[in-house]
């Protein structure tokens, strides 16, 4: 993928994050709040979900947190989209390196915007792994912003991260 599709997908996706922002920034009422809060808490618990997933390399958890219709951009890569892809990009990196062990994984978010059932958030992640017992760690520090979807339960799931390295 050239750097214009994604260059244009970050741009949409910057665009839907200040919509929001000024959208909510409107229509904000006390009712509200007490929906963002149970929106902030549902979130919170997905980022666990993937923190924890992400340190025991669970494979069903890894591909969990993600909602059916998800589109994953990982730099140097095609988009994985929809769980399957997203699962088949996991299960290829697992055979091409068997021995991964990520050592720490530390995600912070800012900027959380929600919307209906929609939200937008930035990231930054910085991490350490081996990719065999014998190797060398190797940190690694990540930048991007993510889209995520409510569930009819509550719950919440990616739907677009777009990241760099």
């Amino acid at each position: 993928m050239g750097r214009t599709p994604v260059f244009v997908m970050a741009a949409f996706l910057a665009g839907l994050g200040i919509g929001l922002f000024a959208r909510s920034a409107v229509l904000a009422a006390p009712q509200q709040a007490d929906t963002r809060a149970a929106d902030l808490a549902a979130i919170e618990k997905l980022h666990r979900e993937d923190i924890e997933a992400t340190l025991t390399q669970d494979p069903k958890g890894l591909v969990d947190i993600w909602a059916e219709d998800a589109v994953r951009f990982n730099p140097g890569n095609p988009p994985a989209v929809g769980k399957p892809g997203i699962q088949a990009e996991n299960e290829k990196a697992h055979a091409q390196y068997p021995g991964l062990k990520v050592l720490s994984y530390m995600p912070k978010y800012t900027d959380i915007r929600t919307q209906d059932d929609l939200a937008c958030e930035w990231f930054e992640r910085e991490g350490e792994y081996k990719l065999s017992a014998e190797a060398a760690s190797v940190k690694w520090h990540a930048r991007g912003v993510e889209v995520l979807k409510r569930r009819q339960d509550g719950s919440w799931k990616f739907a677009v991260m777009i990241g760099n390295q």
